[in-house]
């Protein structure tokens, strides 16, 4: 079995830009000292993140290629977000040295398959070695000659929409740290997250006062958007359409013995889903492929059915 040690920094960097096929966006790809993207608007969204080896993936629980695809989809849902399309990711990768050349390859294969998914390409990086495999992605994007969709936008009056796998990432991870291997939608959404693209950037052509992406819980996000806009959200829970797979591994849970939490919990209190809520003004409906929950009023802070939520969303120090 070869390992990156025996490859070798060149060898890994041609390795694996060898995989990532540009697009009319990138001007000069991976090779010299810096990038070249175009940007048409004169503006470029950015975000960055990280994955660090056992905090958000365990290599006994996700393939390589898995881990690829979560890495380039939790970072262009941000973008997504903001109501711009996609165009370039900078990818920073440290790995120890024993580490299998396979499992790079498997890594490669994923981000590059999201990135074709999302609409971007990988346009250069950094390797160095470490102690356990940390991924570091700079995601870059086009707004198109719109305004970005800032969480500061939303007003009283307005409705809360969401579009997304909501609930289905959290439930994945709580099937696995049960040890389960079933069912098949919840595992696989945990492991390969499916941000809906597209929804950012139709969300604000129409109008999106405000807009967010659901990484550490529907409520916990939201609270995000209240507290940038001044206002309070009350979401209501009887409202929210649980996607396919969601009860079934509810009910695994349960006969596992960690039943505590319901269908709506997990989607309200959820991490990691990368799905998208978004508000929109009187009069100003969403997409197709979204669903009202809720509203914006006067106030702060945010309620589910009338009551605080209990802060039970995702600790990125605990």
């Amino acid at each position: 079995m070869r390992t990156i040690g025996e490859l070798g920094e060149p060898g890994l960097i041609g390795r694996v830009s060898a995989k990532f096929p540009q697009t009319a966006d990138v001007i000069i790809g991976p090779g010299d000292d810096a990038a070249v993207t175009s940007a048409p608007d004169n503006r470029v969204v950015s975000s960055t993140d990280l994955l660090i080896e056992g905090r958000h993936f365990r290599r006994d629980w996700s393939s390589a290629r898995d881990v690829g695809h979560k890495a380039v989809a939790q970072n262009f849902a941000d973008i997504a977000a903001m109501g711009a399309r996609p165009t370039g990711l900078l990818l920073g990768f440290a790995v120890p040295d024993d580490l299998p050349v396979a499992w790079v390859d498997g890594f490669a294969d994923g981000i590059a398959a999201e990135c074709a998914t999302a609409g971007g390409a990988v346009v250069g990086g950094d390797t160095v070695g470490a102690p356990a495999v940390t991924v570091a992605i700079t995601a870059l994007g086009d707004l198109g000659g719109a305004e970005a969709v800032r969480r500061s936008g939303a007003r009283p009056g307005d409705t809360v929409a969401v579009t997304g796998n909501l609930g289905l990432s959290a439930a994945g991870y709580a099937l696995l740290r049960a040890g389960a291997d079933g069912p098949d939608e919840a595992l696989a959404e945990h492991r390969r997250p499916s941000p809906p693209y597209p929804q950012g950037p139709r969300a604000a052509a129409l109008g999106a006062s405000a807009m967010i992406d659901i990484s550490d819980g529907l409520a916990h996000d939201l609270g995000h958007v209240a507290r940038a806009s001044g206002v309070a959200v009350a979401l209501d829970s009887s409202a929210l359409v649980p996607p396919a797979g969601l009860r079934s591994a509810v009910e695994r849970l349960a006969e596992l013995g960690g039943g505590h939490r319901g269908v709506r919990e997990f989607m309200v209190a959820g991490g990691e889903d990368h799905a998208l809520a978004a508000t929109f003004p009187p009069g100003t409906g969403p997409p197709d492929g979204w669903t009202t929950v809720g509203a914006v009023r006067e106030g702060q802070g945010v309620t589910v059915d009338g009551r605080t939520p209990p802060p039970t969303s995702w600790n990125h120090f605990g």
